[in-house]
């Protein structure tokens, strides 16, 4: 397994456990931001990932600027998935396409390479129609962005 997925899962199984965290909802992004370096610390120590490797920066990458972006990424979440509301999805999925979307959106990590990625990891982690529901949503993000560049090129 390669370097930057083993990466992808720690921070899909930080933000994971994020998600029974006890922060306000009135402060939820700083209480993240707060309560994640510990819950990645333990998982690299169970993984033996040193943090001063390049497995754990890019795993802390992941997850703070996915918290940080949090809001944006559920909002664009929740417009593709018809018929599903963002709480009706599983925890774990929900985190693999969070992480997922983040790449998609705010990083230059080609489109193929995020979900691919994504379908893999939830090959690993998640019952076997995950993979197809994350493809789904994910391919459809990213219809919706290559479409909003085209929109957006000068004439």
């Amino acid at each position: 397994m390669g370097q930057r997925r083993k990466a992808r899962e720690m921070a899909i199984q930080c933000l994971y456990s994020l998600e029974f965290a006890e922060v306000s909802k009135d402060y939820r992004e700083y209480g993240l931001l707060n309560e994640y370096p510990e819950i990645l610390l333990t998982l690299g120590s169970a993984e033996n990932i040193a943090s001063s490797s390049p497995v754990y920066a890019f795993a802390d990458e992941l997850v703070k600027n996915t918290i940080i972006n949090i809001e944006a990424i559920e909002a664009e979440i929740d417009k593709l998935t018809d018929n599903w509301s963002l709480e009706s999805i599983a925890h774990l999925d929900r985190s693999i396409l969070s992480v997922a979307a983040y790449e998609l959106l705010f990083t230059d990590t080609p489109p193929p390479v995020v979900i691919n990625e994504a379908i893999e990891i939830a090959k690993k982690f998640c019952s076997e129609h995950t993979g197809k529901f994350i493809n789904g949503i994910l391919d459809a993000l990213h219809k919706e962005i290559a479409q909003n560049q085209m929109g957006n090129l000068p004439t």
